[in-house]
């Protein structure tokens, strides 16, 4: 009997706690959104090239243009988000209808083939695949903490490393 209660309190326990870290999470994601929304697409835009900068090695014509081209999308997320959040604000956020959807995914993907050719022309062939394969990484991102998503990405990261070597 003493067994069962204990295995029940330390069952309990490992629930609580396990909440408790969904909540934490919900939270810095909450506080992620907010430093995004502080800054302005100028300053996005910067923060995305020095990064790409660093990673893919860009020269200064190639920094300039991809400077140009991440501006022009920094705007267009910052207008988005803003109009997500005054929606959100004023009670106007609604279900979009199917049409919608498809509609916005449309332009979306649209603006995603846009870029992804733009970067094509900016970028030499090494360049581009390398960039290809981390935007790819990026865009895939929220699939991996799912069960046994820990497991997974530690797998990936070993078979990146052995490819690198």
């Amino acid at each position: 009997m003493k067994k069962l209660v204990i295995l029940a309190l330390a069952l309990i326990t490992f629930q609580a706690n396990a909440q408790d870290k969904k909540e934490n999470k919900r939270g810095e994601n909450k506080e992620r959104l907010e430093k995004r929304m502080e800054l302005e697409p100028q300053e996005m835009a910067e923060l995305q090239t020095k990064k790409m900068t660093l990673h893919l090695d860009l020269t200064e014509a190639q920094q300039k243009k991809v400077m140009a081209l991440n501006t022009e999308n920094a705007k267009k997320r910052k207008e988005s988000m803003v109009k997500r959040s005054e929606a959100k604000e004023n009670g106007e956020r609604t279900k979009p209808t199917k049409e919608e959807k498809l509609k916005m995914m449309n332009t979306k993907l649209d603006a995603q083939i846009d870029s992804k050719r733009s970067m094509k022309d900016i970028l030499t062939v090494e360049q581009y695949e390398k960039w290809q394969k981390t935007h790819a990484k990026r865009q895939h991102k929220g699939g991996k903490m799912k069960k046994g998503g820990k497991k997974r990405m530690t797998e990936k990261k070993q078979s990146n490393n052995k490819e690198l070597n």
